[in-house]
């Protein structure tokens, strides 16, 4: 990569829109796929095939997820003006204070559940299934922060579905993956049991997690998480039906990268974006 494939326009700056909308300038952005593709390497061990989620999910299959219940403050809802908003928008109304009509839909605020709903009510055989993605995702949170908390990011996931066995092994195998990144990138990290994204917080589920953590994270020196692994036990695979052969419902897991948080952290250990981006192509070389 030439040096002008990562360098902005004299004059030119990337300003951000408001906050949590971070434009990427071009060494950050190579920073960003560089990163995502190096990422990658765990789904190649795990022969999981890389694939698209849906851009948006129904509200109703949220709610079977306790989506709601459980982050009624996170979902960022899809809306379309309504038809008697047209006239204004054709003659040079402002579309702030037109009228929206719901869609019914959220953007993803996780790459996984896409995948997960669109596995509904299927058997995916004895063998189980591993699948790879990277999605855009959307939070609406209570503050926005650089590239630690933004309004959209990406996230890269590997889930597995399958025996209770296959993914702790899943699990164990991404860690195992999150380490050998972190030291081939001179990061280092802490792992820590996290809150749990999926139970109902009140339910027999979630105390059962208070003596067997499900999640945990892999954070930067400064607190930042930037990957996770996940254990959802039988939980999706109960709500949306999902079977493996004898095994049903299926048991889940997946390991979770934020791909924009990664960037963060490269910057943050090695001190500017090109040094950062100096080390990622040593590492891949």
């Amino acid at each position: 990569m030439s040096t002008s494939d990562t360098t902005t326009p004299p004059g030119i700056t990337l300003k951000s829109p408001a906050p949590g909308l971070v434009p990427l300038d071009p060494v950050h952005t190579a920073l960003l796929h560089g990163l995502d593709s190096l990422l990658t390497g765990l789904a190649a061990r795990l022969s999981a095939p890389e694939v698209v989620g849906p851009p948006l999910l129904a509200a109703e299959g949220l709610s079977r997820l306790d989506y709601f219940r459980n982050f009624p403050h996170l979902g960022v809802a899809a809306g379309r003006f309504a038809p008697d908003a047209f006239d204004g928008l054709a003659g040079g109304q402002q579309p702030g204070g037109l009228p929206l009509e719901p869609t019914g839909h959220l953007l993803p605020s996780a790459t996984c559940y896409g995948l997960l709903l669109s596995l509904e009510g299927q058997d995916i055989g004895a063998d189980g299934l591993r699948l790879s993605a990277t999605g855009r995702c959307y939070r609406n949170e209570t503050h926005y922060d650089g590239l630690r908390r933004l309004w959209g990011f990406h996230m890269r996931e590997v889930l597995y579905l399958g025996t209770q066995d296959g993914a702790s092994e899943h699990l164990d195998r991404g860690a195992e993956f999150i380490r050998e990144a972190a030291a081939l990138l001179g990061l280092e990290l802490t792992r820590a049991a996290a809150d749990d994204p999926f139970y109902d917080k009140g339910g027999s589920r979630a105390r059962l997690m208070m003596l067997d953590p499900v999640k945990h994270e892999f954070s930067a020196p400064d607190g930042t998480a930037i990957a996770s692994v996940n254990r959802h036990r039988n939980f999706f695979g109960e709500r949306l039906d999902i079977r493996a052969g004898s095994q049903e419902p299926v048991y889940s897991s997946c390991v979770a990268f934020g791909v924009e948080r990664w960037v963060h952290a490269m910057v943050l250990a090695h001190g500017t974006p090109e040094r950062a981006l100096d080390r990622l192509r040593r590492a891949r070389a």
